[in-house]
């Protein structure tokens, strides 16, 4: 579970075939201290398993599947990728609830910067839009960020400087493929809506979306 915080700019030193998938080295700092082979990572957004770590570099595996869902295979030499380690029981919590498990791949529409940060646009999917929503959560590349507006072709963003100063959005270029993750709590309220047509699921259905539509959810 990671929070979507980025913790430090690693920059790819090369990737490599490995099985069915790629074999990608990360040099890096921050996210090495206190890690072990086996832990988690989360690059652009993408949950990783550490499986050797070098002087001031990690190696991670990505399968043939992360690589076909996730930008990682498009990454080579010199690309600059987001980190961030995954949560301790003790950490503090400041964005939402990051899985790490990219729902698919979108894509950058527009950037307009003014003084005060950078207003994006993302387009995306049917798959995924479902479960964005004005003001709701959204990791882009890993990164929790809130989403502005939202329609059927995708959503807008706006990024203080803050962000766009300790993230690779200020790499972003229009036409640019980014990870997307969902909030978690969209697709476990798909779930309970959904029920299984009982009779009894069908009244606390009913009590659920009365309880969603009071409080603007719906």
């Amino acid at each position: 579970m990671f929070t979507g915080l980025i913790e430090e700019i690693g920059s790819v030193t090369g990737t490599r075939p490995s099985g069915d998938g790629r074999l990608i080295d990360v040099r890096c700092s921050t996210v090495l201290e206190g890690t072990a082979v086996g832990d988690s990572i989360s690059i652009n957004g993408t949950c990783q398993t550490v499986t050797e770590i070098g002087s001031g570099r990690f190696t991670v595996f990505a399968s043939s599947v992360t690589l076909s869902v996730t930008t990682l295979g498009s990454l080579g030499a010199g690309a600059r990728v987001n980190l961030e380690r995954a949560m301790s029981p003790n950490s503090r919590f400041g964005g939402h609830f990051v899985q790490g498990h990219v729902d698919g791949k979108g894509v950058i529409r527009s950037l307009t910067r003014d003084s005060r940060g950078c207003s994006i646009s993302v387009a995306a999917g049917g798959a995924i839009m479902k479960y964005v929503v004005a003001k709701g959560s959204v990791a882009v590349d890993g990164i929790s960020l809130t989403v502005v507006e939202a329609d059927e072709g995708g959503f807008s963003l706006y990024v203080i400087p803050e962000t766009l100063d300790k993230t690779i959005i200020g790499g972003w270029t229009a036409g640019a493929e980014v990870n997307i993750e969902a909030d978690i709590l969209a697709k476990y309220v798909e779930k309970m809506l959904a029920g299984n047509g009982r009779a009894d699921d069908r009244v606390r259905d009913g009590e659920l979306k009365r309880k969603l539509a009071e409080e603007g959810f719906i």
